[in-house]
C-alpha cells in the first residue's frame, strides 16, 4: 500500500517506547513485553487497526506489529494510541516494529516461539515477474515455518483471488495443512474476527473475503 511521505512520522516513532526500528531483539522478543504471553506476529500491518484491537480484545496475548514502512508505523502508532485510550488499554501487550519482512528470519528466531502469523491484505503482486515479492511465496513460508512454534498457524485474509489461489498452492508445497478455509468469511460470521481498514473498505464494495488458517506439517 502506498502512503504520502509524514514528516511526523519518525520523530514521533523515535519517542514511542513501544516502537523497535530494525531491532536486534531476535530471541529475545518475549522482554519486550510487560508480561510473559503468547506471542502473535502481524507482517505487513499498515495503519495498525487490526493489531490494535487484537491487543485490546486479547490482552493475554503479546502482538508485534511489523511493517517496512516508518510513514505507515507512524499513522498506525496514532491509531493505537486513539483505540487503546478509548478502550482504557494500555501497552504492555503491543508493539510496533519496522524491518523488511522478506529478511523476518533474521529478527525473529524461532526460539522466540511465535504462536500465530496473521497476513492480512498483501500487495497481491499478481503481475509474474513480482511474484516472489508477495508475503504468501514459499520463499516467505520458509522463513514462517522457522520461526513458528511447533503448535503454531498462519491466519492469511485477501480480497484478491488470483493471490488466494496461488497461496492455496504455496501452502501446499510447503507443507502446511488447511485448518479452516473459506471464500466468503463475512457470511460464516466467525466471533473472533476482526476487522482490518482493507477489509471492511472491499467487505463495503461487495467483494468476498478469502480466508485461511494453515499450520505445519510435522516434517519426519
Amino acid at each position: 500500500m502506498r502512503i504520502r511521505r509524514k514528516k511526523w512520522a519518525r520523530p514521533e516513532l523515535e519517542v514511542c517506547p513501544y516502537y523497535f526500528d530494525n531491532p536486534e531483539l531476535k530471541g529475545k522478543w518475549s522482554t519486550v513485553f510487560d508480561k510473559e504471553r503468547p506471542i502473535y506476529l502481524e507482517v505487513g500491518c499498515g495503519k495498525g487497526g487490526f493489531a490494535a484491537n487484537h491487543a485490546v480484545m486479547y490482552p493475554d496475548v503479546n502482538i508485534i506489529a511489523a511493517d517496512i514502512k516508518a510513514d505507515m508505523l507512524g499513522v498506525a502508532r496514532r491509531n493505537v494510541e486513539r483505540i487503546f485510550a478509548e478502550a482504557g488499554h494500555d501497552h504492555g501487550n503491543l508493539v510496533l516494529t519496522r524491518f523488511n519482512v522478506a529478511e523476518i528470519s533474521g529478527f525473529i528466531a524461532p526460539e522466540d516461539g511465535i504462536q500465530r502469523i496473521y497476513i492480512n491484505f498483501c500487495n497481491p503482486w499478481n503481475r509474474g515477474k513480482h511474484n516472489k515479492r508477495r508475503l504468501t511465496h514459499p520463499r516467505q513460508l520458509v522463513q514462517y515455518r522457522q520461526i513458528l512454534s511447533p503448535s503454531g498457524e498462519i491466519r492469511f485474509k485477501t480480497d484478491d483471488e488470483e493471490l488466494f489461489d496461488d497461496s492455496l498452492e504455496y501452502f501446499a508445497e510447503e507443507g502446511f495443512s488447511t485448518v479452516y478455509m473459506t471464500r466468503d468469511l463475512h457470511a460464516e460470521n466467525l466471533p473472533d474476527n476482526i476487522m482490518t481498514e482493507h477489509e471492511k473498505m472491499f467487505s463495503d464494495e461487495g467483494i468476498k473475503i478469502k480466508y485461511i488458517i494453515v499450520k505445519p506439517e510435522v516434517r519426519s
